[in-house]
């Protein structure tokens, strides 16, 4: 069974989805952000400034994201707590690391439903392999064909 955690935990993430994924102004966000860019509602505690207000502030986008665990993932395992602001060297590769991880979370979360649903050592051992993949060194993980 699965042991990574598979709901965001942002208290414990870098704001990888603020900064590393870009958004286009829509009804979903009220502007544009490029990709790598720091949303400007991000706090220098990797928080967001307008948090209680997302929805008044045209970011309804912000408040139905989820990225299945995938941002503590990288910041706390991959990246061992240190983060883009801290070790700049690392801000793109990071970057890059994110969205891989939450397909493979996006994995884990189906193969631990399939489990669930109709257990079989299969499954299983699909499960067990994915995990392991999440657990991968950067460079392993940007490699990955999800």
């Amino acid at each position: 069974m699965a042991t990574t955690e598979l709901t965001a935990d942002c208290a414990n993430c870098f704001a990888l989805c603020c900064v590393a994924l870009a958004f286009t102004r829509s009804a979903d966000f009220a502007f544009d952000k490029a990709a790598a860019d720091p949303c400007r509602n991000l706090a220098e505690d990797f928080r967001c400034g307008i948090h209680t207000a997302l929805r008044d502030s045209g970011m309804r986008g912000c408040t139905v994201f989820d990225c299945g665990g995938a941002g503590q993932k990288v910041s706390q395992h991959t990246y061992g707590g240190s983060s883009w602001r801290d070790r700049p060297e690392t801000r793109g590769e990071m970057f890059a690391v994110f969205p891989v991880m939450r397909e493979l979370h996006e994995l884990l979360s189906y193969l631990t439903e399939a489990v669930e649903l109709a257990p079989s050592a299969e499954v299983h051992d699909l499960l067990a392999e994915t995990e392991a993949l999440t657990l991968l060194p950067a460079a392993e993980i940007l490699a990955l064909d999800a």
